[in-house]
């Protein structure tokens, strides 16, 4: 967007020139009930090495009253385009502004809800990456930390956190005061603030002397759900597991977790304030999947409290560090803890967060891990499969190079070194060098500099008597995709391989080897002279980042029985192995499904089953022959219905295939027995239709035109909170008509009233598969908007939009031919070309993989 945007050279040049101390900020929300703007106040203090120098400081603001720098007032007019000016510095400076500073609706700055279900207003702060200027004045780039001391004014009767403790307030009347003592040094995206008439559950982590104070917040009519004991459980979990493993304190005064509405991440690192979205209060019954990605949430964000706040990137192009250690840091945390629910938490990795890195590593946006992050616009297109799962995986991958203690220490010796300051990837492989002896210069070059991936297959010869006489690992580096940046490379890979035999018609593994790979062709004596078992699964147990096919008889062993693995990582990697060869067009949809229908009934990982369900789903609409979809469809949708009966009942399994036939219904008997399960006249053993299934049941209805808008109205008067307004939004977009879907464009389009969460739920509602002609004309409307949308949204709300109505389901080489043309005559902006971009590719993909399914 014009005017918001920072380069690095200009950070650069600021962070050479300042030293920034201290803020004191006056924030007044005592009519925060009215909306409209708040008045920020902001003392800044900061030292210049070059007196007499100009700078300036970030301010997005509808209006400033006040600038004043070392007493002197300057001009208002010094500020523009989202700066300051700040000219004729001295050594030591102390700058004073007032503004009028905007609520938004957006989820970025400071952001406004007003809750239907009491009517109240919540609010709470999401920065990162460069919205604290939306709240206060301040130099906002991640190397210039201060000390940040919040004075806030609030209504009577509200709950202020912030990083610091929450002080008792002072004053009387309508209105109070929360004076907080000053943070630790810190960046400016990890400050916070979280007010209203928010609810919260209170406990402490003790270890010895050490006693940390722990907090959980929501709103009031989310409070029968909040399961703070089982939240509070995991946290003190990663306390104890993350203390021991980096040897170094917790270095904030308090933790509170503050469930918030319309967050449009999953949560956020706020020092010792973390943000989380309010779905993982959960109000309806979901699977033990969802409770693991909360789990992983909140240790997600705990390790940021080391890796991230205490010790921060120098600039956003190591953002992929500061993620995907998090990443990694979770799952490790969850699959070694004692105690852990959730020991199989690699098993869901592979699943979901390499399936994720493997897409978009396959995109023409795809990029070396060490991005070049040249502005702000860069990084906020960065949050990608890329920056936290590929990098996770690669970080996985240099546990199992240098060995995870060594690894580990070299952590340790890290934050020792830098805490409270900033650091680059340099820093923490030097760290990891001194402590495992590894030279990590090549192999940095290889993994973090380079883009794509890599295919590891067999090549084994085998005697009539079934004896292995040579095996080999081959490498492949596939061809970057057309408009990627820089060449395809071979890289060091350090895997296991496998070993599986049939025992009682399970799938045991009976070996494990271990062995780096290097180069186009990789022996493996090991293996010779053996007798051939019934499957060889290379990269076992997940430690490298690479493609994996497996050899002819294998593949066969595994189509029969895929669901017959004991241990659930195989078999993840080997229903990632068929999804990856579907998308690639090496395996029919129909053959697809036909492998899915076959192992799913013997899948026991839920967390498996949903991602399948998924995938199966987004198959069959864009990458089936679309003269076979509807067979292929309706398929689908009749086994849905046969699992759904045959669950047991109660289980995390029947909910599954619940929402999986939900998602498919297409024939009367179906259609009808969804009406009997949301009105009470059918009802299935076990399964609770309770609030969330209830939506998901009328979503179906109303998108195939057996339920109008008074039912859409009947369930909403049942549930008028905020998600049931979402949920309704959904449904009114989804209405099978030219009129529905003309007023869904509009709302989105047109206006920008919208909140983020109600815009994301009318987009779902339009876009549906089953409705490719009622979709047809706004291809055209999409590219004579979508310029204008990016010139003119903020950036979360734009990027909803321009990936959101994409033409997606318009699979055809004259979707591409439109894109293209406003590819070449609309001049679009890095960022939004990028996006575009994007979205193009996965209809060239789906138009690859239809042709092998014919």
């Amino acid at each position: 967007m014009p005017g918001t945007n920072l380069t690095r050279e200009e950070a650069r040049t600021r962070a050479a020139l300042l030293h920034v101390e201290s803020y004191d900020i006056e924030l007044d929300l005592s009519s925060a009930r009215e909306g409209g703007t708040f008045r920020s106040t902001t003392v800044v203090r900061f030292t210049a090495t070059e007196p007499g120098a100009s700078t300036f400081i970030d301010l997005v603001a509808p209006a400033v009253s006040e600038i004043v720098l070392n007493g002197r007032a300057l001009p208002l007019e010094n500020f523009a385009d989202s700066r300051i000016a700040l000219p004729e510095l001295a050594a030591a400076n102390e700058l004073r502004v007032v503004a009028d500073c905007a609520y938004t609706n957006t989820g970025e700055g400071l952001h406004r809800f007003v809750d239907p279900a009491d009517g109240e207003t919540y609010l709470y702060t999401q920065f990162e990456v460069p919205d604290a200027r939306r709240v206060f004045a301040n130099f906002e780039q991640p190397d210039l930390k201060a000390a940040f001391a919040f004075t806030v004014t609030a209504p009577a009767g509200w709950v202020v956190v912030s990083n610091s403790p929450t002080p008792e307030p002072t004053g009387d009347g309508d209105t109070r005061v929360w004076t907080f003592e000053p943070t630790p040094r810190m960046s400016t995206y990890i400050t916070a603030l979280v007010a209203g008439p928010y609810v919260g559950v209170f406990d402490a982590y003790e270890n010895g002397a050490q006693r940390v104070p722990l907090g959980v917040y929501c709103r009031p009519s989310l409070r029968e759900f909040l399961d703070a004991d089982a939240i509070f459980a995991v946290t003190k979990q990663g306390f104890d597991y993350f203390q021991d493993k980096f040897d170094f304190a917790y270095p904030f005064a308090k933790y509170d977790q503050l469930f918030v509405p319309e967050f449009n991440a999953g949560a956020m690192e706020n020092a010792g304030a973390v943000t989380l979205r309010d779905q993982y209060v959960f109000r309806s019954k979901v699977t033990d999947a969802s409770y693991e990605m909360r789990a992983a949430t909140i240790l997600h964000e705990l390790a940021h409290m080391w890796f991230g706040d205490l010790v921060t990137m120098e600039w956003w192009n190591d953002l992929w560090l500061n993620e995907s250690f998090a990443t990694f840091a979770e799952v490790v945390c969850q699959a070694e803890a004692p105690g852990s629910k959730w020991p199989h938490s690699w098993t869901t990795f592979a699943n979901q967060m390499k399936t994720w890195a493997y897409r978009q590593d396959q995109l023409p946006s795809t990029h070396p891990i060490m991005a070049e992050i040249n502005d702000l616009e860069d990084v906020q297109v960065n949050f990608d499969g890329i920056t936290y799962a590929k990098g996770a995986s690669v970080l996985k991958q240099l546990v199992a190079y240098v060995g995870q203690d060594a690894f580990f220490q070299g952590v340790r010796a890290y934050f020792k070194r830098h805490a409270w300051g900033n650091t680059r990837l340099t820093d923490l492989l030097g760290a990891l060098e001194e402590a495992s002896g590894r030279d990590l210069r090549t192999w940095s070059k290889a993994w973090l500099e380079t883009a794509g991936i890599n295919v590891l297959r067999p090549a084994l010869e085998v005697s009539a008597d079934g004896v292995i006489e040579s095996f080999a690992v081959l490498q492949e580096a596939p061809a970057l995709p057309a408009g990627a940046r820089g060449e395809a490379v071979l890289r060091p890979h350090r895997i296991a391989i496998g070993l599986y035999e049939l025992v009682d018609g399970k799938l045991e593994r009976t070996e494990r080897i271990e062995l780096d790979v290097d180069g186009e062709r990789t022996e493996v004596p090991q293996l010779t002279g053996r007798q051939r078992p019934a499957v060889l699964l290379l990269n076992d147990d997940d430690l490298s980042y690479a493609k994996v096919r497996l050899d002819a008889d294998s593949l066969a062993v595994v189509t029969e029985h895929l669901g017959d693995f004991t241990d659930s990582l195989p078999r993840a990697l080997c229903w990632a192995s068929a999804w990856d060869m579907t998308r690639d067009g090496e395996l029919a949809t129909r053959d697809y499904l036909s492998l899915a229908l076959a192992g799913l009934p013997r899948e026991s990982d839920i967390g498996v089953v949903q991602s399948v369900h998924r995938q199966v789903k987004l198959a069959l609409e864009l990458y089936a022959d679309p003269a076979w979809r509807e067979s292929g469809l309706q398929r689908w949708a009749a086994a849905s219905e046969t699992a759904l009966r045959e669950a047991p009942a109660g289980s995390d399994h029947q909910l599954a295939w619940a929402r999986a036939l939900a998602g498919s219904a297409r024939t009367d008997g179906q259609l009808a027995l969804l009406a009997g399960l949301l009105d009470g006249s059918e009802t299935i053993e076990g399964l609770a239709v309770d609030t969330e299934l209830r939506w998901t049941l009328l979503g179906r209805l109303v998108a195939t035109g057996r339920a109008d808008e008074a039912a859409i109205d009947a369930e909403l008067a049942r549930d008028n909170t905020s998600s049931g307004q979402e949920h309704a939004a959904t449904c009114r977009a989804a209405r099978p008509t030219a009129e529905a879907k003309a007023e869904a464009w509009a709302s989105v389009v047109e206006s920008d009233t919208l909140t983020n969460y109600v815009q994301e739920a009318v987009i779902a509602g339009f876009q549906q598969a089953d409705q490719r002609d009622l979709l047809a004309p706004y291809t055209e409307k999409y590219f004579a908007s979508v310029k204008q949308v990016w010139e003119t949204r903020s950036h979360e709300i734009s990027q909803q939009i321009i990936g959101g109505l994409y033409p997606a389901f318009a699979v055809s080489q004259a979707t591409l031919d439109a894109t293209d043309a406003w590819l070449a005559s609309a001049e679009p902006a890095p960022a939004l070309r990028r996006q575009v971009v994007e979205a193009r590719a996965g209809v060239e993909r789906a138009l690859k993989a239809q042709s092998a399914d014919r």
